[in-house]
């Protein structure tokens, strides 16, 4: 089954609509693979995990939306390094 002949203009949109937010997900990746898009990449936070599939699946409403999205750990270290 092949996707809609607009899905290519959606994720255009999205991929601009993703840059322009106040995250800036701009190492997201979207990919159109026939009867599905496969969104792929790593965020800081959780909470930035979450604002970003409401935005695709607000954008991408009646496609199937695969997410292989992580949350990539950015907090400080709660010791320090050993080198030996």
């Amino acid at each position: 089954m092949n996707a809609p002949p607009d899905v290519e203009y959606r994720i255009a949109h999205l991929k601009e609509r993703l840059a322009a937010e106040e995250t800036g997900d701009l190492g997201i990746r979207i990919e159109n693979r026939g009867s599905s898009v496969t969104v792929i990449g790593a965020v800081p936070t959780v909470h930035s995990r979450a604002a970003l599939m409401d935005t695709v699946n607000e954008e991408l409403a009646g496609l199937t939306v695969h997410f292989d999205v992580v949350v990539a750990e950015c907090a400080a270290p709660d010791h320090p390094e050993e080198v030996i």
